[in-house]
């Protein structure tokens, strides 16, 4: 069987087609813009999602207004498709499509494999920014809220237990060994999981060349692990947001998931609440 959402995700082959297509924008997504400004492919604008695609004073996405500016300075309309890569297997690129979904443009993909794939095989990245005429994209007047799980919302799947709560962090965050990655500096006062979270680390979803496993795969994956029987609604989290985003794509996108959100709060809001309960261990 196929993905529930094929029209999703695209091959760098068929990126590598369609460079010249009118109507299309190209966007490299990373944590910031080194990868980026060292070589990228022709045509793409870069998004940093340290300072574009999160807000400079309070924790939280860009608001209406600045998510449209960032799409007015990328050249984007309502009806421009937008192509989606970036570094870390896509997590940041990932991100920035859930948040093009919270606020209604639903005219995305993402180019399966990121910016690893298309440089392992060989294809070619330039250096020069291109040429963007900016536009006005207007501002939206709603965002999507069945796609975002708040803190509330978590406070309550934990009573209710009818809501599914998958951790996609590694087994040592999990588990309480460490607290972030290494070198990683966004943290929280104390390590662990959410009580009662299934962890399936979102390294799982991919193969060794970072594209998404098969349907069958990843139907087994998050059956296997009791993420996707039985809950009425799925919330995934990580450490900030962004692997939690890869995992909402396979779900939502891949696997057809109706009920499923990212918690962007995820570990360094929920590892900082005075009171909020923790587990350690394995589940």
């Amino acid at each position: 069987m196929g993905y529930a959402h094929p029209e999703a995700l695209v091959s760098t082959e068929w990126v590598a087609q369609h460079l010249n297509d009118a109507g299309l924008r190209l966007i490299e997504v990373d944590v910031d813009t080194t990868a980026y400004d060292s070589g990228h492919i022709r045509g793409a604008v870069g998004w940093n999602w340290q300072s574009q695609l999160n807000d400079g004073i309070r924790r939280d996405i860009p608001d209406k207004k600045a998510f449209a500016a960032l799409l007015s300075e990328a050249g984007v309309t309502p009806k421009t498709t937008v192509i989606l890569y970036g570094d870390n297997n896509n997590w940041f690129a990932a991100f920035a499509f859930w948040l093009l979904q919270l606020y209604g443009h639903t005219n995305a993909k993402l180019m399966n494999g990121g910016r690893a794939k298309w440089v392992s095989e060989g294809r070619s990245l330039v250096s020069d920014r291109p040429s963007i005429r900016p536009t006005t994209y207007p501002v939206p007047t709603k965002l999507n809220a069945t796609l975002r799980a708040r803190r509330p919302e978590v406070e309550k799947a934990l009573k209710a237990k009818k809501v599914g709560l998958v951790d996609v962090r590694s087994k040592p965050e999990f588990v309480g060994e460490i607290i972030a990655p290494p070198g990683m500096t966004e943290t929280a006062q104390r390590a662990g999981h959410i009580p009662g979270a299934k962890n399936v680390p979102w390294s799982q979803a991919v193969g060794p060349d970072g594209t998404f496993k098969s349907y069958d795969e990843l139907r087994q994956l998050y059956k296997g692990a009791k993420v996707i029987d039985g809950a009425s609604e799925i919330i995934a989290y990580c450490r900030i947001g962004e692997r939690s985003s890869h995992t909402w794509f396979a779900l939502k996108y891949l696997l057809g998931v109706k009920k499923v959100k990212n918690y962007d709060g995820s570990w360094t809001e929920w590892g900082n609440l005075v009171g909020a309960p923790i587990a350690k261990g394995a589940e």
